[in-house]
């Protein structure tokens, strides 16, 4: 989770304007061999493939941070968060792969770094790998499961996050219910929010705020890092070298890397990434086949074989993730417009007008069914309404969103499909989207599609 801070030095490269800017800073970076005497490692692609980690450490919280932002407990020492990094050749595009902690995994054989020993190849958790090997068991397990030759090794820890956050002056996060979670602290109503590091951490490091628990709290992080994207990108901070030097000091400050990382690649980066944005990256994660108890594992998730091997073949092969879309700006809705069902219904006299609600509908995200009814009486309906079960009240404020101006009628027991009738009023559907809206086969979105409106 606390990769964000290390995605977001690849942005601030683009902020660099010579050598001596970066010089001092290259040498803060602790360093570390995540790819000593690796064998058989895959074919590298197009692109550079960056390997990103977050750890649990805390050692440097405050005791009085540590109870604010509920931080207590002894550290585990393995990865929290781990993401997958493309950069495409031509530099203006970032495929941010999520890869969860919980995801079964076979990790080589190898010498624990705990005991000494040494150890077969066996099942565990991806986030165990760290734990056994640290970062090169960790970047052998990730190549294994994925067959993409990781280039460059970052790693961030848990007690500069807050830090970084404050330093670029706070990250806006949008949030269409309330949020709360006992476990972390975290309490926003909904809306737009300006989260300061504590915040921020509180955001996400959440798991109980809804039912998909890590796989919920996934997301949530790769919205923030789309808005932390969008924040330093924006904010012209990147153009001022006092502040450039006081954000990247502080970020570097807990930073370690592999020893070919340094000052030239990231010059060059820097340069090749000028009008880098939000919008140029794209964020999914590995298609989940079934989750549950693994005997000798424990509870966990295993990947969808074909899917994200075809994934993973996109990223090899240097190909976007998120399907191509129009410039039109979406307004952000609770429900997901993929998630809805709608039956369409011409109220009017106008002939054909059923097909064109039905297909604007349908253009937009809504799973309509294609198959558009006569819906009027002998008199034409004046005004557009949605007739919805109240069981699915949260869909039809959505849907209704899409139908600007429309009416909301409850009928009791009508069931999970929403009902359109078309009136003489209507003039267009506008595009809607929800903050974790599922896009294309892999559910990639676009940074600037989770970001605040």
């Amino acid at each position: 989770m606390r990769v964000a801070t290390a995605l977001s030095m690849l942005v601030l490269g683009a902020g660099v304007i010579g050598h001596a800017a970066l010089t001092s800073l290259d040498t803060g970076i602790d360093r570390v061999d995540p790819f000593r005497d690796m064998k058989n490692r895959p074919e590298p692609g197009d692109g550079l493939n960056l390997l990103l980690v977050g750890t649990d450490g805390r050692e440097r919280i405050t005791p009085e941070e540590k109870e604010k932002y509920r931080l207590g407990g002894a550290p585990c020492h393995c990865t929290d968060t781990i993401m997958l990094v493309h950069i495409s050749r031509d530099s203006g595009r970032a495929s941010v792969v999520s890869l969860p902690r919980d995801s079964y995994a076979e990790i080589p054989a190898h010498t624990d770094r705990a005991t000494g020993t040494k150890r077969p190849a066996h099942p565990v958790k991806l986030n165990a790998a760290y734990a056994e090997g640290g970062p090169a068991l960790t970047v052998r397990t990730v190549e294994h499961m994925t067959k993409v030759k990781i280039d460059h090794y970052l790693e961030v820890d848990f007690t500069s996050f807050m830090r970084t956050v404050d330093a670029v002056g706070g990250v806006e996060i949008c949030t269409t219910q309330p949020m709360k979670d006992r476990y972390t602290g975290l309490d926003l109503p909904a809306g737009s929010h300006r989260l300061d590091g504590g915040q921020a951490l509180q955001y996400v490091r959440s798991r109980h705020v809804d039912v998909a628990s890590d796989l919920g709290r996934m997301q949530r992080q790769q919205r923030f890092v789309a808005a932390l994207i969008e924040r330093v990108t924006s904010s012209g901070m990147l153009l001022n070298p006092v502040r450039f030097r006081e954000i990247t000091s502080t970020l570097l400050g807990s930073v370690r890397a592999d020893k070919d990382f340094g000052r030239e690649q990231m010059l060059a980066l820097g340069r090749a990434m000028r009008g880098f944005s939000a919008a140029s990256s794209e964020f999914t994660s590995v298609p989940i086949g079934s989750m549950g108890t693994v005997p000798g594992v424990g509870s966990a998730v295993k990947w969808d074989t074909a899917k994200a091997g075809r994934l993973f073949r996109m990223i090899r092969e240097d190909r976007p993730l998120a399907p191509a879309r129009t410039q039109r700006r979406a307004t952000l809705v609770d429900v997901s417009p993929q998630q809805i069902r709608v039956q369409v219904y011409n109220g009017t006299h106008r002939d054909g007008l059923g097909r064109t609600v039905d297909a604007a509908l349908r253009a937009t995200g809504f799973a309509t069914t294609r198959a558009p009814l006569n819906g009027g009486g002998e008199e034409p309906a004046e005004r557009t309404f949605v007739s919805y079960d109240p069981r699915w009240d949260r869909s039809a404020r959505s849907l209704a969103t899409a139908l600007r101006g429309c009416e909301l009628r409850p009928v009791p027991g009508q069931g999970r499909t929403l009902r359109v009738t078309a009136g003489e009023d209507f003039r267009g559907v506008v595009p809607v989207r929800a903050q974790d809206a599922l896009q294309g086969e892999f559910g990639a979105v676009t940074g600037d599609q989770v970001t605040c409106p």
